[in-house]
């Protein structure tokens, strides 16, 4: 018998081998999960997540991909119309919210102790009609990030930062009459506003829940106090437009005194400019009395509708959420707290610190029991929120008094609930 070459021999285990890993990767299951925004801070832990799911699943080769947050519904509703959507999928609850209702996610089946591993108001978040439709992961309640530098120039105390709103809006003044620099950026584009209404103890639907009473005259007054702002040039142009992420850029950049925010973006200000992340101070975020709560929205892990086996892509989704990793998330952004029971009580959120990340953990830590997601679940959601914003944006530009807007919004609202 003829022998080859040794190069030859070689060179044939080598095609055989590949051969062979070829097609063992062909007969795994392809699986993919999305989240939102998290690359490049965080692509670590996500990469970490795939491979252990990997090893605890031998038969699975799995994907992450990160979308925008701007981008993430669009996209998902064309995977699910395509036919070939992703296993899991981060999405906010107000997001969850309008794809519930446009039948592009698929119910969970949560025994009674996967139900438990979960603290009842952030699973509730998700449950639709009595249908889990997703398992929450990450919140974290908002806190006020300011720059004790320009606090100083302002005359301002560094140490004794504003408590109330009231004093944050005259901090804001001062800041903008005596630097030339703005003073904060007020979350309040999109559907916003309906948060800072229930924060402030203000309703939005009747006891029925099948009728919009926010046009009362204390719902003018809080919407009111913020176009004067604007109209008097105390807020940023393009606070409506780009809400958080401008505010992020413009305090990174040294040009804003105060930072409302989750304080897990403030590590997005400490990679982006870390002599203005050393200049950092954290305060707590206000509470209104009246309202006596906090929106903190929920980030969860959903199933699209028309994923190829359902079983899997919920195991996938129950593994991203367990109390492991839930834990070993917080622990790399520093600054968000898990939906789990157990992993709540691990002693890393009373470590203390005297960083901007530190404080900004700590001080969410103290607020959590105020913490609730108070996104609504309505009929035509997407729809009506759209009416919402657009009349609020035409309050704010001038186009129409603030007592028209919501009276417009709450008769369109009325129609369709």
């Amino acid at each position: 018998m003829k022998k080859l070459p040794v190069r030859s021999a070689l060179l044939t285990a080598a095609l055989l081998a590949t051969a062979s890993a070829g097609m063992a990767n062909a007969q795994k299951t392809q699986l993919e999960f999305w989240t939102i925004s998290l690359a490049p801070l965080f692509n670590d832990e996500m990469n970490r997540l795939v491979t252990q799911f990997e090893k605890e699943n031998p038969n699975v080769s799995l994907k992450w991909v990160d979308v925008p947050s701007n981008a993430m519904e669009q996209k998902l509703l064309a995977a699910v119309a395509s036919g070939r959507p992703p296993a899991a999928v981060n999405l906010s609850s107000d997001m969850a919210v309008k794809l519930v209702q446009q039948g592009a996610l698929e119910p969970l089946t949560l025994d009674a102790a996967a139900k438990k591993l979960y603290f009842e108001s952030p699973l509730s978040t998700f449950t639709f009609d009595g249908k889990v439709m997703g398992v929450p992961w990450y919140w974290a309640p908002k806190v006020v990030a300011y720059n004790t530098d320009i606090f100083k120039k302002a005359g301002l105390d560094p140490n004794n930062p504003p408590r109330t709103i009231q004093t944050i809006i005259a901090a804001a003044k001062q800041i903008k009459d005596k630097t030339g620099m703005y003073g904060f950026m007020p979350n309040i584009g999109g559907i916003n506003m309906l948060y800072l209404f229930q924060e402030a103890g203000l309703p939005i639907l009747d006891k029925s829940g099948n009728k919009a009473v926010f046009n009362s005259p204390e719902h003018i007054k809080l919407v009111q106090q913020y176009v004067d702002l604007f109209k008097a040039g105390y807020i940023p142009e393009d606070t409506m437009r780009r809400g958080y992420t401008a505010a992020t850029e413009l305090y990174s950049s040294g040009k804003l005194g105060m930072l409302i925010t989750g304080p897990q973006f403030i590590i997005r200000v400490e990679n982006d400019n870390k002599a203005i992340y050393n200049l950092t101070k954290v305060a707590p975020y206000p509470i209104n009395l009246a309202g006596n709560v906090i929106h903190t929205p929920l980030m969860g892990f959903t199933v699209p509708k028309g994923t190829k086996d359902k079983a899997l892509a919920q195991k996938l989704a129950l593994f991203l959420t367990n109390d492991a990793n839930q834990l070993q998330f917080s622990k790399v952004t520093k600054t968000t707290f898990p939906s789990t029971v157990k992993s709540s009580t691990d002693k890393f959120f009373k470590q203390g610190g005297d960083s901007a990340i530190d404080q900004g953990k700590l001080v969410a830590s103290t607020e959590l029991k105020k913490a609730k997601d108070l996104t609504l679940n309505y009929p035509d959601a997407s729809k009506l929120n759209k009416v919402f914003k657009d009349n609020i944006e035409g309050a704010m530009a001038g186009q129409k008094t603030v007592k028209a807007a919501l009276d417009d919004i709450v008769k369109a609202w009325n129609a369709s609930l």
